[in-house]
């Protein structure tokens, strides 16, 4: 990633150099001081301490303003505070007016450095001093109109960067969080499940165990009835876990949906998909139909179409048969109605049958069409 996020600390030196870049655009309002020193008939020596200065400036400013996100108001960053509000008051005092401009970048890296509760004070601060300064250069007040505002406005819309950066932090942790909940719920779950599957049946087969053993050799044919149990409740566990499994196995339309979206977009496709999903009525197995048929269509258009542009549409019909769920995935890829359907599409026709539900696969004048269909109930 060459790119820095909001509320990220630059990492790479690639991510280093964008933020450079990005800061450095705004060095461009320094264009007054650079023109007093170059033609404002300065001595060879002021226009040296004045170049000096203004580096310092700069240097001390990439210094503040790197800490963007930090929030923290250490010594490091006061202390470089303080030196941009000495440097900003020497040079103007001593060079004139066209260097009133430095209280602007103090007021901005003082708003995006500090936390809120000093940033408050710290730039209403820097614009009184800007606009003390202007009163004492000849002709500054000519300047401080144009200057005071940008300074207010720049220093507390930095604040307000400042806030965004800490909510997408806080909403990016928060989010991590629920992942983790979620799976840890996921994971009790799994534990409850195998434990109210299997827990009896383990039970039962180590206690008819310990008969069997007991009863041997004496009674053979005790034992021999209590091995066929063990058989019996094994048999039965393992149906049981083979059930189960299968329920984790089944895919959700809405999440299938979700995914869709972000394979398709991954994948530089243009996806229009339904936003709100009703299933009232929908039996399990047929939204599980409905899941797979979505995974494949999406694949295909992700792998083999070419498309730009794919519609995922989830229609509830009423037809002469009763009531059907359709859900149509329509391409402007390369499609070919006349070629055999491959081990895909057949596979999803079986299951869909299964169901009673259909499916139907065509080429189109633009593209290509999959529609499945599924009887529902009525809604409630």
């Amino acid at each position: 990633m060459s790119s820095v996020g909001v509320g990220e600390r630059p990492r790479t030196p690639v991510q280093k150099v964008v933020k450079f870049l990005w800061i450095g655009i705004w060095l461009a309002y320094l264009s007054a001081p650079v023109s007093d020193l170059l033609h404002g008939g300065h001595g060879v020596g002021v226009r040296g301490l004045g170049w000096v200065g203004l580096v310092a400036f700069v240097a001390w400013y990439f210094v503040l303003v790197f800490r963007t996100g930090r929030g923290e108001a250490n010594g490091l960053v006061l202390g470089s505070l303080a030196v941009l509000v000495t440097q900003a008051t020497v040079l103007s005092l001593s060079l004139g007016r066209e260097w009133l401009v430095l209280f602007v970048y103090v007021s901005i890296s003082s708003g995006a450095a500090l936390p809120y509760a000093y940033a408050r004070w710290s730039v209403p601060a820097a614009s009184a001093l800007l606009s003390a300064v202007a009163l004492a250069v000849p002709g500054g007040t000519a300047y401080l109109a144009s200057l005071l505002i940008p300074a207010l406005l720049g220093g507390f819309s930095m604040t307000g960067v400042r806030q965004l950066i800490r909510t997408s932090i806080e909403l990016r942790q928060a989010r991590a969080t629920v992942a983790r909940l979620a799976a840890n719920e996921e994971r009790l779950r799994l534990a409850r499940d195998l434990h109210d599957l299997l827990g009896h049946s383990l039970s039962l087969i180590t206690l008819k165990s310990e008969l069997a053993g007991r009863m041997l050799p004496a009674q053979p044919e005790k034992a021999a009835q209590q091995v066929a149990d063990i058989e019996r409740v094994s048999r039965q566990a393992l149906v049981d876990v083979r059930e189960a499994v299968a329920g984790y196995r089944r895919p959700r339309l809405v999440d299938e949906l979700a995914g869709a979206r972000v394979a398709l977009t991954a994948a530089g496709v243009v996806a229009r998909l339904p936003e709100d999903v009703v299933l009232d009525g929908v039996p399990e197995d047929s939204e599980a139909a409905l899941a797979w048929a979505l995974r494949e269509a999406v694949t295909n258009v992700v792998r083999h179409s070419g498309a730009s542009r794919c519609a995922v549409d989830l229609v509830r019909r009423q037809t002469l048969d009763g009531a059907t769920l359709e859900l149509s995935v329509e391409d402007n890829g390369v499609g070919d109605a006349g070629a055999a359907p491959g081990n895909g599409l057949t596979g999803l026709a079986e299951r869909l049958e299964k169901t009673g539900g259909t499916l139907e696969a065509t080429g189109t004048k633009h593209g290509f069409r999959l529609v499945a269909r599924v009887p529902v109930g009525s809604a409630p």
